[in-house]
């Protein structure tokens, strides 16, 4: 199958989250023999504050980890139909600009024949609804959500039976535990800062416990304000600058365990959706204790896959055991690995999309569009 996916960036994964799992994905896809080109338009957002944070040297890790996945850019104004060419499927992403959206949605109407999906991945729809709904998605076949609450909103939003929840995965072929082992020691935590949604939880589930339990804590993550340097320093946390996604692995390796500090939307309204680090460090064997987030739908075994803290003082006492326990460190590690492999790889999620795919059938020239 011919496949082209818009996305904001395959090439950077500054403060770009669904670059890893886009990675996975296409890579799985290619190795099945489909055809996939991947867009983004020049200049974007996250690659222009890549290049500014790390040079063109910051783009080695992807290229060494990826060889076999490139992208196509394009200017403001191209022609979507030629962007489109001769694919069978045709994925969006949300980051995209409202206008290419709607193009596209209108070359699906006026009679293109492929499948077009609408890929969501963040949670504007209850944080800033107006900013999804001025998408016009009138000519899309259906959406993919990655979470369950997720694709209840879309529901409401009259999208019956035309939503699929397809949750992120791991790459395994890249995330994996190291095939040798070497020292570790403390606590790592990747994310981004972003714009205050979790400040006070990351103080009282991370930074604190960290401290009190004695374990050294290493930061990696862009976007971090003065005044959040000043806090991890006065916790006595090492902020180490924005690292690369494909380099992942190896620091995961360097260290003890991780700690999952869900943002406020995804431990409230929209429960059920893991970043996709949790992911990623459990496929890499790496013990994690999560904060307060209700695991809706299932995905793992809370208190197996990983620990879970009611608040700042469980944490502690959780990542003290952690410290003192190689069983139980070796206990998390496997268990959630075994969740991983079982149910969550980006293979996984490429059946998940080849059934939504085959569950549409051939595309129509018309069609009754909500």
């Amino acid at each position: 199958m011919k496949i082209a996916y818009f996305t904001h960036s395959l090439l950077s994964c500054w403060n770009h989250g669904n670059a890893h799992f886009l990675r996975g994905v296409l890579r799985e896809l290619i190795a099945r023999g489909h055809d996939v080109r991947t867009l983004e338009p020049e200049g974007n957002w996250s690659l222009a504050n890549l290049l500014a944070d790390g040079g063109d040297a910051g783009l080695e890790p992807y290229r060494a980890a990826y060889p076999e996945l490139s992208s196509q850019s394009f200017a403001p104004g191209t022609d979507p139909a030629e962007l489109v060419g001769d694919a069978e499927l045709v994925i969006v992403h949300e980051w995209n600009d409202p206008a290419l959206v709607a193009a596209i949605g209108d070359l699906r109407k006026r009679g293109g024949r492929f499948t077009l999906l609408f890929h969501d991945t963040h949670h504007r729809a209850v944080s800033d609804p107006d900013a999804i709904r001025a998408f016009d998605l009138s000519g899309y076949d259906g959406v993919l959500a990655f979470g369950e609450t997720l694709s209840e909103v879309y529901r409401r939003w009259g999208w019956e039976g035309r939503v699929w929840t397809w949750h992120e995965a791991a790459d395994t072929r890249h995330f994996h535990p190291p095939v040798r082992e070497g020292a570790r020691e403390g606590l790592v935590w990747i994310g981004n800062w972003g714009d205050g949604e979790r400040t006070q939880e990351l103080e009282d589930f991370l930074f604190r416990p960290a401290n009190a339990a004695g374990l050294p804590l290493d930061i990696y993550g862009v976007r971090y304000p003065d005044e959040a340097k000043a806090m991890l320093a006065s916790h006595g946390a090492r902020y180490r600058g924005w690292a690369p996604n494909a380099k992942a692995p190896e620091i995961f390796a360097r260290h003890l365990a991780t700690v999952h500090v869900p943002r406020r939307y995804y431990a409230t309204i929209l429960p059920g959706i893991p970043t996709i680090r949790v992911f990623e460090a459990l496929a890499c064997g790496l013990p994690l204790v999560s904060a307060p987030w209700e695991d809706a739908e299932g995905l793992f075994r809370p208190g197996t896959d990983y620990l879970v803290a009611r608040d700042g003082a469980e944490m502690t006492r959780h990542l003290t055991a952690l410290r003192d326990d190689p069983d139980l460190r070796a206990s998390l590690a496997a268990a959630g690995l075994e969740t991983i492999r079982a149910r969550h790889t980006c293979a996984h999620r490429v059946d998940e999309l080849l059934a939504v795919v085959a569950a549409l059938g051939a595309p129509q020239v018309e069609r009754n569009v909500a």
